[in-house]
């Protein structure tokens, strides 16, 4: 096999794929608290020797892709944000602190949609980055994810526990008005960010969506949204590349 080994380690799972510049030869995931096993999963893996993360997990979990890559004998670089790359340019005042699987999904968005867009990262928590269709990164929000809004009501109030419950436009059941207000919040937050953007004279054309929770919000949206499963992982693909 060939190609460069991405990676994109996050709160709740670290995602891996390996690109061989024509598409995705391999991919996998594992829990982001079982990644001292990740390697387990690359045995397969003969012949690659250069790896390319993103890393928002801690350091931790970075000893333990660092130790599974040099197992293998891989390299591993893992990226940081910069001011400008590929055509983005990071609007964050110190652009070091913008989050590198942030950086990696805009880089990945400007090259798979054109004109202005949301690039949407529903996970754990839920990131809602503003991108001109020139390639300049405006800034966006972090919030809770909805998983993450619903299980702060069970472990924060005495009287709302944790249950499955379903969208509704009124909900008749706590269940459901839980469930359904986690989701409201999030398209409500997707939806002040479009306004600011048309406000500022870049209407986005439409919401570039990723993350576990994705198709949870997708029905919901009120405006144009495309759905891309790996785009960190193209975004890191298209940085290795670069780097080459």
């Amino acid at each position: 096999m060939s190609g460069n080994l991405l990676i994109d380690a996050g709160n709740s799972r670290v995602k891996w794929g390996v690109h061989d510049g024509r598409g995705w030869a391999a991919r996998g995931a594992v829990p982001t608290a079982q990644a001292n096993a990740i390697g387990s999963d690359w045995k397969s893996l003969e012949g690659i020797r250069n790896a390319t993360a993103s890393n928002v997990a801690g350091v931790l979990v970075a000893e333990d892709l660092q130790r599974a890559c040099r197992e293998r004998g891989i390299a591993l670089a893992i990226v940081r944000s910069q001011a400008a790359q590929l055509g983005v340019t990071n609007g964050y005042r110190e652009p070091s602190q913008l989050g590198a699987d942030r950086w990696a999904a805009l880089i990945g968005a400007h090259h798979a949609v054109e004109g202005h867009k949301l690039v949407v990262t529903a996970g754990t928590a839920l990131t809602i980055d503003a991108l001109a269709a020139d390639g300049r990164f405006l800034g966006g929000l972090i919030v809770p994810g909805a998983a993450l809004m619903r299980r702060s009501l069970d472990r924060g109030t005495a009287g709302l526990r944790l249950s499955e419950g379903a969208f509704a436009d009124f909900p008749a059941a706590t269940a459901d008005a839980i469930a359904t207000g986690a989701i409201d919040a999030c398209v409500g937050a997707i939806s002040r960010v479009a306004q600011r953007m048309h406000s500022h004279g870049c209407p986005p054309g439409r919401v570039v969506l990723s993350g576990g929770a994705a198709q949870e919000i997708a029905p919901h949206l009120p405006m144009a949204h495309a759905f891309h499963e790996n785009l960190v992982l193209d975004g890191l693909a298209l940085i290795a590349r670069e780097s080459a």
